[in-house]
């Protein structure tokens, strides 16, 4: 027999038809002959299984933040109306308290807003008891705060500091009227009535009803509804 030599036969030397040579892997089986096909890695299925699933989550997650920003871009805004109207400034009156006593049927001291009168303290307390002296009470006084109203019954002389009527004429001479004098008349309280008595006594006395002016507490518009009430 010829020797078999490696022009011969188309499998390299050292080989037998049908037995690997040596060093060379098997074929995984079941694969297609002379396949370079590998055992797979079930790890590496895994690996794979779990990174298509992150990746749909992620995709899933960034769809649906898409869609709640287009829908909040695309839903209507609600204008809120701001009120402008600038709060009303504080006129920083406070209110007053006053001591009814003598002939009202509550006597007491009651709380009244600024700017009350002397009618309001007296409805404030009942209003005025039977035996009251209601003539020698000037209803339309203006109160000052922490003041005492007393009101006499009938024959009983006024109180010192009690608001006594005007005279006849009806004008109040300012050179000459005491301190419940000048109470009686609208506006002007026992303050403001020490004020205009301090005033003449240091300037020898009022030539003129506009010298009201000069007594700290009166303006024009007081200075208006007292013109025709007093004298000199």
């Amino acid at each position: 027999m010829s020797p078999v030599t490696a022009g011969d036969r188309d499998e390299p030397l050292g080989t037998v038809a049908g037995v690997a040579a040596p060093g060379a892997s098997a074929p995984y089986p079941g694969s297609a002959p002379g396949s370079d096909s590998a055992v797979p890695d079930p790890s590496a299925r895994r690996r794979l299984g779990v990174g298509a699933v992150v990746v749909l989550v992620v995709a899933a997650l960034a769809v649906t933040v898409g869609i709640g920003i287009l829908r909040g871009a695309m839903a209507p805004v609600d204008e809120v109306a701001v009120d402008q109207t600038p709060a009303p400034a504080a006129t920083g009156v406070a209110d007053v308290y006053v001591h009814v006593a003598g002939a009202v049927r509550t006597p007491g001291l009651y709380l009244l807003p600024a700017g009350a009168r002397v009618v309001d303290a007296v409805a404030a307390a009942g209003g005025f008891s039977e035996d009251a002296d209601r003539d020698a009470v000037n209803l339309a006084r203006t109160l000052d705060d922490g003041e005492q109203l007393p009101v006499p019954r009938e024959g009983e002389a006024a109180p010192a500091g009690a608001a006594a009527p005007p005279p006849a004429d009806g004008r109040v001479d300012l050179n000459t009227a005491d301190a419940a004098l000048l109470e009686a008349l609208p506006r002007i309280g026992p303050a403001l009535a020490e004020r205009i008595i301090a005033w003449r006594e240091d300037n020898g006395g009022f030539t003129s009803i506009e010298d009201l002016l000069a007594v700290p507490g009166i303006g024009d518009k007081m200075l208006e509804s007292l013109r025709d009430l007093v004298t000199v």
